[in-house]
């Protein structure tokens, strides 16, 4: 049975080593002004070290790598953990755009399809085209990136946190730590809509601790961290590849859209409170002594 007074100092010892690590990445992107300067490697070596905190940890610990989460699990899990995203993007951008919040159709992404596709005849070839391409072999790309962070937050955190809390209180903590690990990126970098910093980072606070009841759920309830890796690049691709660039700013549009605006935590508090309605389905996790 778990030991409580040992599994919180692991979870201290991956936060030290997690802030860190991160902290190197931090200076890079932070120094250098962008996420995208490096040619993108500093936002990369910065998404990997969620994860190579949870096995470093595991390490010192004299535990094994393989806690992790490596089985794949039932396929089920990983299918709902593609379309979960998807969903509550689409359900998010269809009040942006029913309600006049930001409209369907971008000029300047649909150009940079057409520029970038080099097809020819019909630009909509082109448009329909790179749109599904983005859409299922982005996936693979996506997650190759979400994958360093999903072996720290859904391999290590949630199940260590399991142990010795209970889903509300793992699922809190797990998308606090998450959302806080991102603050400086977000308030010293260019990693926002064009917002207030202050409003920025509340909505992606809220949406992020929010989603954190659906990784959580998904990590128990599947023993696999891959549900996360789907979860976490799916959510990525989506909104920022696809739905936002999408999306033609009306006015106040950055205020409402992305990770950065109001509609999508709304959305992912929804989603929040039914998985939390389940947390009963889970399977029984180990009492603390």
């Amino acid at each position: 049975m778990a030991q409580p007074g040992r599994s919180r100092v692991q979870v201290l010892t991956y936060l030290v080593i997690l802030f860190a690590f991160s902290s190197f990445f931090y200076f890079l992107i932070l120094h250098s002004g962008s996420l995208g300067n490096g040619r993108g490697m500093y936002t990369l070596g910065l998404m990997y070290c969620p994860g190579l905190a949870g096995m470093l940890t595991l390490r010192l610990n004299g535990r094994n790598i393989s806690e992790l989460g490596w089985k794949w699990g039932e396929t089920k899990y990983q299918v709902r953990s593609w379309y979960i995203p998807l969903l509550y993007a689409s359900i998010a951008y269809a009040i942006v755009w029913i309600f006049h919040l930001g409209g369907l159709g971008n000029p300047d992404y649909y150009n940079s399809l057409i520029n970038s596709m080099h097809l020819g005849g019909s630009p909509w070839i082109s448009i329909v085209l790179g749109t599904l391409l983005i859409a299922t072999y982005g996936l693979l790309r996506s997650m190759t990136s979400a994958l360093g962070e999903e072996i720290g937050w859904r391999g290590f955190l949630v199940p260590e946190l399991s142990k010795t809390c209970s889903f509300t209180t793992t699922s809190l903590i797990s998308g606090i730590i998450w959302s806080v690990w991102h603050y400086p990126v977000l308030i010293f970098s260019d990693y926002n809509a064009g917002t207030p910093t202050w409003y920025g980072l509340t909505c992606f606070t809220v949406m992020v601790v929010s989603i954190s009841f659906v990784f959580a759920w998904m990590r128990l309830k599947s023993g696999s961290l891959w549900t996360g890796a789907i979860l976490h690049g799916s959510h990525n691709l989506y909104i920022q590849a696809i739905f936002t660039p999408l999306t033609r700013n009306t006015g106040k549009t950055a205020w409402f859209i992305d990770e950065f605006g109001c509609v999508l935590p709304v959305v992912a508090i929804a989603f929040a409170i039914y998985f939390w309605s389940k947390r009963r389905e889970l399977p029984a996790q180990p009492q603390p002594v």
